[in-house]
């Protein structure tokens, strides 16, 4: 008997795409084609996925002559070269086919900007060098004379603002200066170009050591562009990569209304009207139109993670990744890296994480955090600094695996979180830390969305970001929440109520106006490093009503916690306690547990837990 591949795929537990591609390499024995199906014996072993224990076993299952993966290049040149390329040349036709004048991609951080950026500039920038032979072998070479025409043929101005994060305004302008320096610095060209005027020269030598004044700086790029388009009788395409880098630094580091005054003058004299430009680029993560950054500039193009347009070229395609497995032969490990990287919708293209699958298959196929762990997570920490308690507990939803409704805003800026705290999903949206499931487009322009986290590697970031602000919040240790977690593991309620009550003693200051929500966000998130033995639920039908809190057991060895919790201010020791005991009571009544005894849990622990001010009693049976 023969079987197809989609048939075997839900033998094994891997996708079909796996199946086929296992075929196609000659890895299935007896597999033949029929037209366009594979056909497999139905009796053929699994091959052996090579279980991974450590990342030198994977590198050596590695063929050794396959190419290393480019793990923190951005240079086009040498990616395409000496490492793992995967082609996103079509970039350009797309670009080509609709040339608008100034482009803005935005998309989160690693997702591969500023390499397609360096790919545009060898792509079109005119050079002594014939950088053609740097696409003959790529996608963009086959499409034709159309596009070919334009290879090597603009002068080009490239800036990347990546790395100018600094803690105040005037280290960011030198920064700033030093990149202008740089670039200027690769056309000195002009410096012995009789179509230079004079005065042009002595400012571009300012420039070139650095000695012009803020004034100056702003009107670099105008001027360079000037300079560029009367030397080669070309206008000359600007880049610019990651620009709101040092504006978001500016917000967070009490620069904000220096650097986006600088940046108005700057993008405006580039930018807008600019008769020597014939095409812009821009990257970042976010929009940032309200803040007249781009004020008047009809010209600009926006393409975000809502928009079809470029979707594919920005992070890794499901082809692509499966692709790149089969060529290091882990495809079986596909599964195991799409929980992890996948997840991401740009448009309507479903899109990996790209720095962290080179990392995860380059480091042995260990699933870790490694976007995350790429520096600190600043879009995040900024939002959590004003996340109200509505926002709080839909930030504990998202962590135990609910979608959230949220309205997207696309031209969210920094400063609009202290007007609007609804605007952090817009920000976590656009900045990699949430995915659309459902997306409704309003009158006003913004989405209605029903937004969740994209993957387990983005659950790791809110697990140790949002619950280390709260403990933060509360001044309580790592050291008081593990002994949390291990108390209602052990079902010690003296050891339980210490610990609380620790953390009480450290945040007395918010028990003034606090109210019972605020103490169930609190339990969530103490509990939440428990994940690994439970499925953390909240507010959730069963038997006869809502409960707060359930655990239930991913083991038969542990059992099942249903929490009730109560608040009430001023009160004493003896009504508290008579407060926990109503806490079980109400359990029992409205039969809490009946959800998990029938799915055949049979322990199943009752807290009642009891809250007034900096006072806790809880109750177990």
């Amino acid at each position: 008997m023969m079987k197809t591949c989609k048939e075997m795929a839900s033998i094994w537990n891997v996708s079909v795409r796996a199946v086929s591609n296992l075929c196609q390499s000659g890895r299935i024995p007896g597999a033949v084609k029929n037209g366009k199906n594979w056909e497999i014996p139905d009796d053929v072993i699994k091959p052996e996925d090579g279980r991974i224990s450590s990342g030198e076993y994977c590198k050596k299952r590695m063929n050794p002559d396959r190419k290393p993966l480019p793990i923190g290049i951005s240079d086009y040149v040498r990616a395409q070269s000496d490492y793992y390329y995967v082609d996103k040349t079509m970039l350009i036709k797309e670009f080509l086919d609709q040339k608008p004048l100034v482009s803005l991609f935005t998309r989160p951080r690693r997702f591969g900007k500023t390499l397609n950026m360096d790919m545009l500039r060898v792509y079109f920038e005119k050079t002594d060098e014939d950088t053609s032979k740097y696409f003959k072998d790529k996608a963009i070479w086959k499409c034709g004379e159309i596009y070919r025409m334009h290879q090597g043929k603009y002068p080009v101005i490239f800036l990347t603002f990546k790395d100018v994060k600094f803690n105040s305004w005037q280290d960011t302008v030198e920064k700033i200066k030093s990149l202008l320096q740089e670039e200027y610095g690769r056309h000195q060209e002009l410096l012995s170009s009789d179509k230079i005027s004079d005065y042009e020269k002595e400012y571009f030598n300012k420039v070139l050591s650095a000695t012009e004044s803020d004034v100056e700086l702003s009107s670099s790029l105008e001027k360079l562009s000037k300079m560029l388009s009367s030397h080669y009788d070309k206008a000359p395409i600007i880049i610019v990569d990651e620009y709101d880098t040092p504006i978001q630094e500016g917000y967070s580091k009490d620069f904000y209304d220096e650097i986006i005054g600088f940046m108005r003058n700057f993008f405006s004299g580039a930018f807008k009207d600019n008769k020597n430009l014939s095409y812009g680029f821009l990257t970042g993560i976010l929009r940032i139109a309200q803040e007249s950054i781009f004020s008047g500039l009809n010209n600009l193009t926006v393409n975000s993670v809502m928009d079809d347009a470029y979707d594919s070229y920005f992070g890794f395609t499901n082809e692509e990744v499966s692709e790149m497995l089969n060529y290091y032969g882990v495809l079986e490990k596909e599964s195991e890296l799409k929980e992890w990287y996948d997840g991401y919708l740009f448009g309507n293209e479903e899109i990996y994480n790209p720095w962290s699958v080179i990392n995860y298959v380059s480091k042995g196929c260990i699933p870790q955090a490694y976007w995350a762990n790429t520096g600190k997570n600043e879009i995040l920490e900024d939002v959590l600094k004003v996340a109200d308690e509505g926002i709080t507990e839909k930030l504990y939803s998202l962590i135990l695996g609910d979608e959230v409704l949220a309205r997207i805003d696309q031209n969210v800026v920094y400063r609009s979180l202290t007007d609007d705290p609804g605007n952090i999903y817009s920000l976590l949206l656009v900045a990699g830390y949430l995915k659309t499931t459902i997306k409704k487009l309003q009158a006003d322009g913004s989405y209605l969305c029903q937004v969740s986290i994209p993957n387990k590697e983005i659950a790791s970031v809110y697990k140790n970001e949002v619950l280390s602000h709260l403990i933060q919040i509360g001044a309580m240790s790592r050291t008081t929440a593990n002994r949390i977690a291990e108390s209602l593991f052990m079902n010690d309620c003296v050891k339980l109520e210490n610990a609380i009550e620790e953390y009480m003693d450290k945040a007395i200051s918010f028990y003034d106006t606090v109210g019972e929500s605020f103490y169930h966000g609190l339990i969530l998130g103490l509990i939440a490093t428990m994940d690994t033995q439970y499925k953390i639920k909240s507010n959730r039908e069963s038997g006869n009503g809502r409960f707060d809190i359930a655990l239930t057991p991913r083991d038969d060895r542990y059992p099942g916690i249903i929490m009730e919790l109560k608040w009430k201010k001023g009160l004493s020791e003896e009504n508290l306690a008579v407060l926990a005991n109503e806490a079980v009571s109400q359990i029992d009544r409205k039969k809490y547990d009946s959800g998990m005894r029938d799915e055949g849990i049979h322990k199943v622990l009752k807290f009642g837990i009891a809250f007034s001010g900096k006072k806790v009693c809880i109750k177990v049976v």
